[in-house]
C-alpha cells in the first residue's frame, strides 16, 4: 500500500510546546487521501460490509459485525508526520438513512487507543450536521462542535458534502451549491497529534451511532478545499477517489471472481395481488404481472422501477364529486399512513377534505373557511401542515388565513396558527438551507390592490411562522418556488393593478438572505404560474386570465387571449419565449406525465360570452412544443390536480360556477 502522507518536517528534540521546543511544522503532502479504501477489509463478506447499487452507483453498507473491520491505525498514513492537518478537506459521498428525532450517526471517527477518547468526528442528525475536534491548551482539553444546519439527505438520492477547515473558517457545501460558512471562536488546532490513534468509519468504536446508510466516498484532501476539484457536477459523481470495490457501475463481480462482498443483498420480489408496502417491506420488489411492472417499495409507497410503456389512449369520467359550493381550488396530498386526500377550497363558509377510498374521494372533514381560495399542503419534520389562503373577512369583520395541523391522535387537522391577510389567493410552502418558509399572495386591501405580499420564516423556538420579508405586489394571484442549479427563486402572478390587467410580473433570486428582483415578464391578468422540467430543460407557463384597461372599452374577446411558455437560456441567464398557446380566461396550468409522455393541461374558464369552455390537453413534442390533444367539456374550470395511484393515473378539476367538481381517469394503452 504506498504511503499517501510522507513529508513532514522532522523537527529537533521533541519537548512539549512552551518549553523551548520549536514548533511541529504542518504536513505537506497535499495528495487526497481516500480514507475509506484504506478502512475497507479484504473479506467484506465476512466483516458484515456488503455492496448496494442505488440509481447507478455503488455503495457500502455496514452493520454492527464490521464495528471493528471499517477500522485502521492512524500510523498507516501518517507515518513520518503524526500531526493531522492544519488545513484540509472532507469529502463524504453518502445516502444518508432516514433518523428519529435527536438520533445522531457518525460519518467517522478518529479515536484515542487507549481511553475512549475523541480526537475528530463528522456525525449528522435530523437537522444538523456536526464536525467535532479535540482542543488542547495549558487549561487542559475540551472537545469543540461546529454545527451546520443539516441540508435535506434523508431523500433516498446520493448527495456529496464538502467540509472545508482552516484555522477558525469552517464551510460545508452539498453537491457543488452555495457554501454555508461559519467562523468559529475556537479554531482548528494546529497540533492535533494522531500517536496511538485509529480512524473508525460510520462509527465512534461503538454500536450507538452506527452510520445505517450507504457510503461510497470519503477522502481527506490535506492543505486545499477540494470544492473545485470536484465542482461543477453532482451527487455520486463528485468523486475525488473510491475504492476499487465501488468502481463501476456493474452492481456485481467478474464472472471469474471470488464474491469477497454480498451485492444486492437482501432482495426480495414477490408475486400476486399488491401487497402491502410497510417499513418492514421497504426495499423489497413487487412485480405486477397483470401491468408487466416491477415496483420498489420506498417510504411506504410503492415506486416504479420498470414498467411496459404507457401511452395515453383517452381520458374518461371516473367521479363527480359533489361539493356544498362552487370551488376555487384543490390540493392533492399524502400524509404518511395515513393515505391520499384532497382538500377543496370552496366558495361559501365550508371547505372540505375528501380521502381516497376504495378508488374514489369521500369526505372525510369539513373546515370553516371565508371564501377560500386556495390550500397549500406542507411538512416541516414529521408534522403535517394545510395553509387555507381566505378572501374575505369573518363575521366579526377580522380578516386573516389559517393554517392546521394534522393530529396523529384525532386523525384530523387542527387550527394551529392564525396569520394576518388581505384577500389572500394562495399560499406557497417552500424550503431554504434548512429552513421552512410560507409566501401568502396578498390581492387588495379594500379597493387598494397595489399591495405588500409577506414572507413567513418558521421560528423553531416558538414553533410559528413570523413575517420575514416584504415584496410589493399589484393584486397578486399565484407564487411558485423553484431551484434552478445552486439558486433558488420566488415567481409571483401579478393580476391587476387597479386600473390595468397589463403589467409585469416577477421573478426573484434568493441572495444574501433575502429575495431579490432576477426578471420581470410582461402578463395579462396573470393568475397562475407552472414550473416544469422536461429532461434538462427548465420552463415556466403563466396563465394570462384578460386583457382589460380602465381606457378601453370592454369587448368580449379580451378574454380570449395567449398564454405564454418560458424556457431557461442557461448562457445568458434568462428566461425566453418558448410558445404562445391562445387559451380562455385561463386560470390555471398543471403538467404531469405518462409513461415517457408529457402534458400540460389548462382551465379555461370564460371566452367573453359563456363559461361552458373546453379545457385541452396538451402533449409535448418536442421541436413542435405543446400540442393539443385532447378536448375536455369543462363548466367555469378553476383549478387542475394530477395524481396517482397504484390504479392509475387521474385528473381532478374544480369549478367556479356549479358545485360538482369531476375526477378523470387517465387510460392508457
Amino acid at each position: 500500500m504506498s504511503v499517501l502522507l510522507t513529508l513532514c518536517v522532522v523537527l529537533l528534540p521533541l519537548v512539549t510546546p512552551g518549553r523551548g521546543a520549536r514548533r511541529w511544522e504542518p504536513c505537506t503532502d497535499l495528495r487526497p487521501l481516500d480514507i475509506l479504501a484504506e478502512a475497507v477489509p479484504a473479506d467484506g463478506a465476512a466483516s458484515g460490509i456488503s455492496v448496494s447499487r442505488v440509481q447507478g452507483a455503488l455503495g457500502l453498507q455496514l452493520s454492527a459485525a464490521a464495528l471493528h473491520a471499517m477500522s485502521f491505525p492512524a500510523s498507516r498514513i501518517f507515518v513520518r508526520c503524526d500531526l493531522f492537518p492544519e488545513e484540509f478537506s472532507i469529502v463524504v459521498t453518502l445516502k444518508a438513512p432516514r433518523l428519529t428525532p435527536k438520533k445522531n450517526q457518525y460519518l467517522f471517527s478518529v479515536v484515542a487507543e487507549g481511553p475512549d477518547a475523541l480526537l475528530l468526528g463528522l456525525r449528522f442528525s435530523p437537522s444538523r450536521l456536526h464536525f467535532l475536534f479535540l482542543r488542547e491548551d495549558a487549561a487542559g482539553a475540551w472537545h469543540t462542535r461546529v454545527s451546520f444546519r443539516s441540508p435535506a439527505l434523508a431523500d433516498s438520492q446520493w448527495h456529496t458534502l464538502v467540509l472545508a477547515v482552516s484555522e477558525d473558517s469552517f464551510s460545508l457545501s452539498t453537491d457543488c451549491g452555495v457554501p454555508v460558512d461559519i467562523t468559529a471562536d475556537v479554531p482548528f488546532p494546529a497540533t492535533l497529534s494522531m500517536q496511538g490513534a485509529r480512524f473508525f468509519i460510520g462509527s465512534r468504536r461503538r454500536t450507538k451511532g452506527l452510520f445505517t446508510g450507504l457510503v461510497r466516498q470519503l477522502v481527506l484532501l490535506p492543505g486545499s478545499d477540494a470544492t473545485p476539484r470536484l465542482c461543477p457536477c453532482r451527487n455520486a459523481e463528485l468523486v475525488l477517489s473510491v475504492p476499487p470495490v465501488l468502481q463501476g457501475l456493474t452492481g456485481g463481480p467478474a464472472d471469474n471472481e471470488v464474491l469477497r462482498f454480498p451485492y444486492e443483498a437482501n432482495m426480495k420480489v414477490t408475486l400476486g395481488p399488491r401487497p402491502l408496502c410497510t417499513k418492514g417491506e421497504d426495499a423489497q420488489f413487487w412485480f405486477d404481472a397483470s401491468r408487466k411492472g416491477l415496483y420498489l417499495c420506498v417510504d411506504s409507497e410503492w415506486v416504479s422501477v420498470l414498467a411496459a410503456k404507457e401511452k395515453l389512449d383517452y381520458v374518461e369520467e371516473h367521479q363527480r364529486l359533489f361539493t356544498t359550493t362552487e370551488t376555487l381550488g384543490l390540493e392533492v396530498f399524502v400524509i404518511p399512513e395515513a393515505g391520499l386526500f384532497l382538500a377543496t377550497a370552496n366558495r361559501k363558509a365550508t371547505s372540505a377534505i375528501y380521502k381516497w377510498t376504495d378508488g374514489q374521494f369521500a369526505s372525510y372533514q369539513h373546515i370553516r373557511t371565508h371564501q377560500a381560495q386556495a390550500w397549500r399542503h406542507f411538512t416541516i419534520g414529521k408534522q403535517v401542515f394545510l395553509a387555507v389562503a381566505n378572501f374575505v373577512p369573518n363575521e366579526k369583520g377580522q380578516e386573516f388565513s389559517v393554517i392546521y395541523r394534522w393530529s396523529r391522535r384525532k386523525l384530523r387537522f387542527t387550527p394551529y396558527q392564525r396569520v394576518p391577510t388581505h384577500s389572500a389567493r394562495d399560499w406557497e410552502a417552500f424550503e431554504l438551507a434548512g429552513e421552512h418558509f410560507l409566501a401568502v399572495a396578498n390581492h387588495r386591501e379594500g379597493d387598494n390592490h397595489n399591495i405588500d405580499s409577506i414572507i413567513y420564516k418558521w421560528n423553531p423556538q416558538t414553533r410559528l411562522f413570523e413575517p420575514n420579508q416584504t415584496i410589493a405586489t399589484c393584486g397578486a394571484y399565484d407564487w411558485e418556488f423553484f431551484t434552478a442549479g445552486p439558486y433558488s427563486f420566488l415567481l409571483v402572478a401579478n393580476a391587476f393593478n387597479g386600473t390595468s390587467t397589463q403589467l409585469h410580473s416577477h421573478l426573484y433570486v434568493w441572495l444574501v438572505g433575502s429575495f431579490q428582483l432576477f426578471q420581470s415578464f410582461l402578463t395579462f391578468g396573470a393568475a397562475d404560474w407552472e414550473v416544469f422540467r422536461i429532461g434538462e430543460r427548465l420552463f415556466l407557463a403563466v396563465a394570462n386570465s384578460h386583457s382589460y384597461d380602465v381606457q378601453m372599452q370592454v369587448q368580449n374577446d379580451s378574454y380570449v387571449i395567449n398564454s405564454v411558455i418560458y424556457e431557461l437560456n442557461v448562457t445568458a441567464q434568462t428566461f425566453v419565449k418558448f410558445q404562445e398557446i391562445p387559451t380562455c380566461s385561463r386560470l390555471d396550468w398543471e403538467f404531469f406525465s405518462v409513461g415517457e409522455d408529457y402534458f400540460l393541461v389548462v382551465a379555461n374558464s370564460f371566452d367573453g360570452n359563456t363559461f361552458s369552455v373546453n379545457s385541452i390537453i396538451y402533449r409535448w413534442q418536442g421541436y413542435e412544443g405543446f400540442v393539443a390533444v385532447h378536448s375536455l367539456p369543462t363548466l367555469g374550470c378553476r383549478d387542475w390536480e394530477a395524481f396517482r395511484t397504484a390504479a392509475g393515473s387521474y385528473l381532478v378539476y374544480s369549478s367556479a360556477k356549479e358545485p360538482l367538481s369531476r375526477v378523470l381517469r387517465l387510460r392508457t394503452g
